[in-house]
């Protein structure tokens, strides 16, 4: 991963110059992060999780998940969550002419990639924004570990409800009645 210099202020008007190389370029606080495309197994982590989602989405007819979509809060923060969930009530008014999110959807996944800088951005900086923009629950997904972090709003904060391992189900309160074996996300 690369950063940009601190003394920058990146907007989201400035991603329109950057060039579309397969790179994922995200804001936060605005400050540059470069990434390259993730890992097979990272991506492959990713569509089980939206496929888990998607598949309770069709038999409740709730809402919707989607994988890798453009999320912009602000001019300053702009970001690439690995998949989001939103109820069809929050949809229909996050969305901009773009078809990026423009607001919180109740659910935002990350997998972890490896490295420390990666580790820090998804567990601090992300955990830092998507808490502040009222993001109801967020899952980090540990593929090398095979380990399931979810944090869930308490007193206005997104504070770290439970540990879920291989062994264990999940289960939400945002999503009523869905249920995965998280090995089956692995």
């Amino acid at each position: 991963m690369v950063t940009s210099n601190t003394d920058v202020r990146w907007t989201v008007a400035d991603l329109e110059v950057l060039p579309e190389d397969g790179r994922r370029y995200e804001i936060i606080d605005g400050e540059l992060f470069v990434t390259r495309a993730p890992h097979w197994k990272h991506q492959n982590v990713a569509v089980k999780i939206a496929t888990a989602l998607e598949n309770w989405s069709t038999d409740s007819g709730l809402g919707e998940s989607a994988i890798n979509p453009g999320l912009v809060f602000s001019e300053i923060d702009s970001v690439i969550p690995d998949v989001v969930w939103a109820s069809y009530e929050r949809l229909e008014t996050m969305l901009d002419e773009a078809g990026h999110l423009i607001a919180a959807p109740e659910l935002v996944v990350e997998v972890l990639s490896p490295g420390e800088k990666n580790e820090r951005r998804d567990k601090e900086s992300k955990l830092k924004i998507y808490s502040a923009y009222g993001v109801l629950e967020y899952w980090i997904a540990d593929r090398q570990q095979r380990k399931l972090e979810v944090y869930r709003r308490d007193g206005g904060l997104l504070k770290l409800a439970i540990s879920l391992y291989a062994a264990d189900d999940l289960t939400s309160p945002v999503l009523p009645g869905f249920r995965v074996a998280v090995g089956r996300l692995f």
